[in-house]
């Protein structure tokens, strides 16, 4: 065997390195590499393995997220470029930690500084990275075949045209069209139309400046799609661009270019004098749009519905390469120990791209940082990818660690198909968050909600109209895609030609808006599993279901276009590009209609509406919590678990605490009556009618304002900070939830008015030293908060202890009461934690554990409690890690009474014998009875639990260090485990 091929053989079958737990930090220009390496020491104190980084290639200058890459082969400089990094790899290594990294291969950002993207505008379909890019160059427009939509103008073309808003320009030996900070490269072939051959004389046009312009006006078209014009267009190019710029920055042609642009950009008020600019733009590979036409006619796919964010081909093989060719060099020096894969549900064929990630990571182990020939189309070496064609991919998760973003509906999984570890942890949020919700008053929160709207709610219909909408308005450009896609195929089947586009349009609209999950998985060999077969079989039901006077046979039409067929067929493969088109579609359309409209619609219980989870759930059991867990553990023991991220709709803390009045409906229905009452005056009747805020609104606000309310909160400026960030919020949901205005049709007036009601809630006014509201609001929320406190410390100890990796929000290792973004993306003080935890050691060397769960416990509202725990819980999951990594999950029963108010389970190493015992508080605030006291003690009466056979009975408790012991026959009393600590995380004791 060659050298080669051994080490493919050793890297294939090579354990995945996969971290212990994880820290995920935003990178931005305030946020440096510099500054992740001055944390380092403080996460490594705090029990952490692995940094885990939101995207770090370079992006639009600004980007506070890293989501908008414009170039894949540069590390961004913002955030301190190739030294910056080498420095926090450096450190990285010294401390022994992994670095997680996000990366972004669904798109990329749309800016004057993304090369790729100007290239297309300059090149159009003849450009070298017009592949790399979802356009579609043969749209329903016969006018817009083999142009690109760019929907940016803020008024109609000509208004803004004619007003002079649209400007040729020549820059540093370019030619520019300028509109506001917007700059388009003009194609070469038409740069001889800003200088007419009858002006020459009257110009001083220099002959060889003439002889140039003639060369360029015989450059085949930038629309042509016969390879050898558009091989023979690039040859003719390369030669005449260094020309072009070195004449246009001749000192004598300034003047020239100068008459030319105050030619062609017109005179104000003189309409025809815009009809050489005109005829210059439509020219153009691209086309000047209002940017109220992007949701109809934009012809290149788009993250959601942002114009500025443009979906790439990673089916694409260069597409692929090129993009990849940074993250291949940083796997081969391991300075990226693992990667998560943002949004694979909007990639044509995720499983065809992560399996050419895995082959990435074993060339770059196998053959360095740089792909060497021989190589494949994908850039990989040709060596590598034979060795490994036929590969059972699907077997093992793959060497290299790979975590995917995908959002799973409740009891669906991920295909097992996919060489990957798990998904990044929505999942198990759902979860994580559901055990801590009472089921048991699922019906009086939803009467509840029903009082306040005056009506009742179909949450499946708010949902299914929600979808249509979205795509009747923001995506309705790629419905049309799929539209034009099957109507061609129906036009070439003689019993589905008669169907109108009108038809087909609404049975492919229809049938998406009754997906009961984000996509199906069809790949490029054409095959579907039976659980895809049936979500598309059950939205076609559905579909006919909801629409009688639709012909059933279009449906039917529809339905069979997505099964394929036969194989043999020669519509085969264009039925097979417009099922794996649809897919692209359909995931979208849930997220908007969903997780970013119907989410601020439908208030019932706010805890619920949450990324990963569903509005429609309220609590699960902890025999399903536990059953969750076992299975993760047997298929996928390397997803992560979270419960807060860049992405969630409100951190944990705030989710945790709404959760408390799952458990006092009576209490909250009291008081939100009240509410409504006693702020009922400071509504505003608008003059069309409208109350704002509305009922739902009104709501949605008090939800928020209890589950955000913070802990400390003593000067007038605090209150002010708290009152501005809720105005933001509220900003946000309302425009989400495109009810009473939106992003494309605000309405300040609106706005405004519930500005005023949050004011006049929360700010006192004169002399008065504080609002009714708020004081019953303070008179309310000492239960909440502290039952909230104990449901986060609970929920904790249960993901750092459950199968999988923990991944933790910066900010989160206090309480953090954060919102939707931008609100959960505020600087984090650092110094604060890392003062804080090494007091808390100190504390501990001199006092001991008891001593310091005393404290934390004693000043609940500075959040140390949670540092403490995750400090504790963390170092014993790094310590023990291969009880918590591979060994066993054993869910253990309340006994005698409490059943409902603990959550236990024993992790245990079969081979070492080693366990470690969990319990913490279900239902906390049911069991004190509302009362705000900790779950101390006595409180747990005689409640116990019993251990399994062969297990040891004595035990530490990591948080106290006390040693507990259990009676001769196996019995652990929850008094003794909970004597001084709500939470309870317990390792065998031999």
């Amino acid at each position: 065997m060659s050298e080669m091929k051994e080490c493919i053989d050793r890297v294939v079958r090579s354990d995945t390195r996969a971290p212990v737990s994880t820290y995920r930090v935003q990178m931005h220009a305030q946020f440096t590499f510099a500054d992740a390496q001055k944390i380092l020491p403080y996460l490594k104190q705090l029990g952490i393995s692995d940094l885990y980084c939101s995207p770090i290639f370079e992006a639009r200058p600004g980007s506070q997220h890293g989501y908008d890459v414009i170039r894949h082969d540069r590390l961004n400089p913002e955030l301190g470029g190739d030294e910056g990094f080498q420095n926090l790899s450096a450190a990285l290594r010294e401390a022994n930690m992994g670095l997680l990294l996000d990366i972004v291969p669904n798109h990329m950002g749309i800016s004057n500084d993304s090369l790729w993207w100007q290239d297309v505008l300059e090149n159009g379909r003849a450009s070298e990275h017009a592949t790399f890019f979802d356009i579609d160059w043969e749209p329903l427009k016969p006018d817009m075949r083999g142009k690109l939509l760019l929907p940016i103008l803020g008024n109609q073309y000509g208004e803004e045209l004619e007003s002079k808003k649209i400007q040729a320009a020549f820059e540093d030996g370019h030619a520019r069209i300028r509109y506001y900070e917007h700059s388009f490269p003009i194609a070469p072939r038409t740069i001889p139309l800003l200088f007419p051959e009858e002006d020459d004389q009257k110009d001083n046009v220099p002959q060889s400046f003439r002889d140039l312009l003639k060369e360029l006006a015989h450059v085949p078209p930038h629309d042509t799609t016969d390879p050898s014009l558009t091989a023979q267009r690039r040859e003719q190019l390369a030669e005449l661009r260094p020309r072009l710029r070195e004449a246009l920055l001749l000192p004598a042609l300034q003047p020239v270019l100068q008459r030319a642009t105050a030619r062609v950009n017109g005179v104000e008020g003189e309409p025809a004098s815009f009809d050489q600019l005109h005829a210059l733009l439509e020219a153009q590979p691209y086309r000047l749009a209002y940017w109220r036409v992007s949701s109809e006619e934009i012809n290149y796919r788009r993250f959601f519905d942002i114009n500025d964010l443009v979906g790439l081909r990673m089916e694409d093989p260069a597409a692929f390469a090129q993009t990849h060719s940074l993250v291949r060099k940083l796997l081969a020096k391991q300075q990226v120990t693992g990667l998560r894969i943002d949004h694979c549900d909007g990639m044509f064929n995720p499983r065809q791209y992560l399996i050419r990630l895995q082959l990435l990571y074993v060339a770059s182990q196998c053959s360095g940082p740089e792909a060497q020939p021989p190589f494949s189309a994908i850039g990989i070496e040709l060596e590598i990818r034979e060795a490994l064609r036929g590969y059972d991919w699907a077997r093992r998760y793959g060497p290299l660690y790979t975590v995917v973003e995908k959002i799973l509906e409740p009891r669906e999984a991920l295909p097992h198909e996919w060489p990957v570890s798990g998904t990044s942890g929505y999942d198990f949020l759902h979860l994580a968050n559901h055990v801590f919700i009472q089921p048991q008053n699922e019906a009086r929160f939803t009467a509840l909600y029903a009082k306040i709207l005056g009506r009742e709610v179909d949450s499946s219909e708010l949902i299914y109209r929600s979808k249509l909408r979205i795509m009747q308005t923001s995506l309705s450009s790629e419905v049309y895609v799929l539209t034009n896609l099957l109507n061609h195929l129906a036009t070439d089947d003689r019993r589905a030609r008669d169907f109108t586009e009108s038809t087909l349009e609404a049975v492919i609209r229809e049938t998406i808006a009754c997906f009961a999950v984000y996509r199906t998985y069809i790949d490029d060999r054409g095959q579907y599993t039976e659980r895809d077969i049936a979500f598309i079989a059950q939205a076609i039901w559905r579909a006919k279901y909801r629409n009688a006077d639709i012909d059933a046979s279009a449906f039917e039409f529809l339905q069979n276009t997505l099964l394929l067929g036969d194989r043999s067929d020669e519509k085969y493969q264009a039925r097979l590009y417009f099922a794996l088109k649809f897919q692209q579609l359909t995931g979208p359309v849930m997220a908007k209609g969903v997780e970013d409209t119907v989410f601020y619609v439908y208030t019932r219980f706010l805890s619920s509406n949450e990324v990963g989870s569903s509005m429609r759930a309220f609590g699960i059991s902890t025999d399903f919590f536990h059953a969750t867990n076992q299975d993760r553990l047997q298929n996928s023991p390397d997803s992560m678990l979270t419960t807060s991220t860049h992405d969630t709709k409100r951190s944990e803390d705030v989710r945790n605490r709404l959760n408390v009045l799952s458990e006092m409906p009576t209490q909250w229905s009291s008081i939100i009556r009240r509410w409504i009452r006693l702020n009922a005056r400071h509504k505003q009747k608008l003059s069309d009618g409208r109350i704002a805020p509305d009922a739902n609104e009104e709501y949605l606000i008090y939800q928020t304002i209890v589950g955000a309310w913070p802990w400390q909160m003593e000067t007038r400026d605090d209150r002010n900070e708290f009152l501005e960030r809720i105005k933001q919020y509220c900003a946000k949901a309302l425009s989400e939830a495109k009810v009473n205005l939106s992003w494309t049709n605000p309405d300040p007036n609106y706005l405004d008015a519930v500005n005023n009601f949050l004011t006049t809630i929360l700010l006192p006014q004169g002399s008065a030293r504080e609002t009714r509201f708020v004081e019953t609001l303070k008179a309310f929320l000492p239960t909440v908060q502290l039952f909230g406190a104990v449901n986060s410390i609970s929920q904790l100890v249960l993901k750092i202890a459950s199968p999988g990796v923990p991944d933790f929000y910066q900010s989160t290792d206090l309480w953090d009461l954060s919102l939707v973004d931008p609100d959960n993306r505020r600087p984090v003080d650092y110094a604060l934690r890392t003062q804080a935890l090494e007091a808390l050691e100190d504390q501990h060397q001199r006092e001991g554990a008891e001593a310091v769960c005393a404290e934390v416990l004693s000043t609940l509202p500075d959040g140390r409690v949670k540092l403490w725990t995750m400090h504790r819980a963390l170092t014993t999951r790094r310590d023990l890690h291969p009880v918590f990594h591979r060994g066993e999950y054993i869910p253990l029963n309340i006994e005698v009474e409490k059943q409902q108010n603990a959550i236990a389970f024993l992790r245990r190493n079969p081979e070492t014998k080693q366990s470690v015992l969990v319990v913490v508080p279900h239902f906390a605030c049911s069991l004190a009875l509302a009362k705000p006291h900790l779950p101390l003690g006595d409180a747990w009466g005689k409640a116990q639990l019993s251990l399994p056979d062969q297990v040891s009975g004595r035990f530490v408790n990591i948080f106290t260090d006390k040693e507990v012991q259990a009676d001769e026959k196996g019995h652990l009393k929850l008094r003794d485990i909970f004597a001084d600590y709500p939470i309870a995380m317990l390792t065998s004791k031999s």
